[in-house]
């Protein structure tokens, strides 16, 4: 080989083990991606985690959740650690140009967006997906606003062809550079919403819970099969690594009942979806192809392989080195990809173990993974070799077994409970990022993860781990609705600035109004208050900061009968050295 190799990962978000075509669902209509995974190298046992995040955060620093931090999707729990090297800075400090498009849902601030974690291009919605709290006020799929670098920027047309077509600029743009390029599509992640050209066919099938999920699917694969004609026409297809993905179980394309069984749609015959601990939750196709390196033609690996052993994989397939840090739980499957052995050494336990809360997993919530058994929250034992549909509880056939997995959990727990409790913090006045938003999504507490729900005013927690780079004198501004929506806290919105009766939510959202008397800020255990006035956009202080380092920051607005609603948005400036005094009085300065 004359250099190294490009690589291109694309990773979709929602999409299940059964929403293809080559997976067996005799529904959906995939034919670029099924054709890939014929020409490709696939593994038949893969395995991510059963959430957005933690597969995110296991792939990109190739250490399980509860090591890097991003053990779930909100609640200050979806932030990768500032001491965590992800796969973007190894490929950028070997020299590659890296570029993140689409969805990265491992931080929104400074030190944790894309661009501070080593990718040069970032074109991204914020947040866990198209409109939810941290995005751009009203993104709803079609000619939205994205970030760029960081800053917003409008975008004509549908997100899943931005974020493909921002990916083939960047591509033609370094294609003279080693690259490597992330194609992180938010779709098929609910709210389902697609053109009707994708759906249609699927409309009035009982076997199809959702023709928008599916339709959104099919216009991935026509994306897909777009990019691949154009690696192609540019000679670029041979010698780069492109690989396919999905993140977790899937969210529209089968129901379950009680015990996770599917009752409807297609599941592949298995066992539990999106955020279950059974094999629906977590097993994905993966689909690996590099002509030039040997790794083609359709044949299949059947040795289990996870979500943590990508960066090391690709490390040694493009002879990157990892540089010293954290100890990775992922190991290289590059002998496997090149056919030396079929068989990984040793014998492998892995855990899935994730929490959607601000407080840390329980104990014992976990399913260990070792060759053919699944222990599902350290009583129930399937052998999925014998029962891929988990059907058959064998643990009292097996107590060894049991007993082995539990005593290899408790050993990793051990290893990682006494950090579980540290938060990331969101920092203050940092160059990189000034003024900084914090937002209802990353509250240490009750948030609310979607633009929906501050529009029903629900009420959230106003909390954040914060970290104040440098004493000095800071704006802190108090909204509910962010700056881009230039309305006042105590007014309600409408039509013209969110979808309310949107049919493909399945909800109708009714705008709930707030009448705030007051707000307050806490900081460094000093409180401050200021009253709200009639249509204030915002309530503002100005607030000398005398130190430095980490803290909780609260902001809350209060009634007349005093009870607390957290600021949904909460606007952050470090104006300089000034240490003058406290002045509450711009409370109702506009946004």
């Amino acid at each position: 080989m004359s250099r190294q190799p490009n690589v291109i990962l694309v990773l979709t978000d929602d999409q299940g083990y059964g929403d293809l075509g080559c997976t067996g669902n005799p529904r959906i209509r995939t034919p670029h991606l099924d054709r890939f995974a014929g020409e490709s190298v696939r593994f038949t046992d893969f395995h991510v985690h059963p959430l957005c995040t933690p597969t995110r955060g296991a792939i990109m620093t190739g250490r399980r959740p509860l090591r890097n931090g991003a053990w779930a999707t909100m609640w200050g729990r979806s932030l990768l650690r500032r001491d965590e090297v992800t796969l973007a800075e190894v490929f950028a400090g070997s020299g590659y140009r890296t570029g993140l498009f689409g969805k990265w849902h491992l931080g929104d601030n400074y030190p944790y967006r894309p661009q501070d974690r080593g990718f040069h291009t970032v074109v991204a919605h914020k947040g866990g997906g198209v409109g939810q709290t941290p995005d751009f006020w009203g993104n709803d799929y079609f000619d939205d606003t994205y970030f760029r670098n960081g800053q917003p920027t409008r975008f004509e047309g549908y997100c899943t062809d931005v974020w493909f077509r921002e990916a083939e600029r960047f591509i033609l743009a370094n294609r003279e550079a080693p690259f490597f390029a992330m194609v992180a599509t938010n779709a098929p992640h609910w709210p389902y919403r697609v053109d009707r050209r994708y759906s249609d066919p699927h409309r009035g099938l009982p076997e199809v819970l959702s023709p928008e999920f599916y339709g959104m699917i099919e216009s991935i694969d026509e994306n897909f099969g777009h990019l691949r004609d154009m690696l192609r026409a540019q000679r670029l297809e041979d010698r780069t690594i492109l690989l396919f993905l999905t993140d977790n179980g899937s969210s529209g394309g089968a129901a379950t009942d009680a015990n996770e069984f599917a009752v409807q749609g297609y599941n592949a015959g298995l066992r539990g979806i999106k955020g279950s601990h059974y094999e629906g939750g977590h097993r994905a196709p993966c689909f690996l192809r590099w002509p030039e390196g040997g790794l083609a033609g359709g044949r299949e690996i059947g040795e289990m392989a996870l979500d943590v052993d990508l960066m090391p994989t690709l490390a040694d397939l493009c002879g990157l080195s990892l540089p010293s840090g954290p100890r990775l739980d992922g190991t290289s499957l590059a002998s496997l990809l090149r056919g030396e052995t079929d068989r990984l050494p040793g014998d492998r336990v892995h855990f899935i173990q994730i929490r959607q809360d601000t407080r840390p997993p329980e104990p014992g919530h976990y399913v260990a993974l070792a060759g053919r058994y699944r222990l599902v929250r350290g009583a129930e034992l399937y052998d999925v070799a014998a029962d891929p549909g988990q059907r058959r509880d064998c643990a009292a056939e097996h107590p060894e077994v049991v007993l082995s997995l539990r005593q290899a959990h408790e050993a990793f727990w051990q290893e990682v409970a006494p950090s579980l409790d540290a938060y990331c913090p969101i920092v203050l006045g940092h160059p990189a990022e000034n003024p900084a938003r914090l937002d209802a999504c990353d509250v240490m507490g009750d948030g609310a993860w979607d633009q929906s729900l501050i529009v029903e005013a629900q009420k959230t927690t106003g909390r954040w781990a914060v970290e104040v780079a440098s004493p000095g004198m800071y704006r802190f501004a108090l909204r509910r609705w962010p700056e881009e929506l230039d309305v006042p806290i105590d007014a309600p919105i409408g039509e013209e600035d969110f979808s309310f009766g949107d049919p493909v939510w399945n909800q109708e959202v009714h705008c709930r109004v707030i009448r705030p008397v007051r707000a307050s800020l806490s900081l460094f255990g000093r409180t401050v208050f200021a009253g709200v006035e009639a249509d204030s956009r915002e309530v503002v202080f100005h607030l000398p900061v005398d130190q430095a380092g980490p803290t909780t920051l609260e902001a809350w607005f209060h009634d007349a009968g005093d009870k607390r609603q957290g600021a949904y948005y909460v606007y952050v400036l470090r104006e300089g050295d000034d240490t003058g005094a406290l002045h509450p009085g711009e409370k109702g300065a506009t946004g």
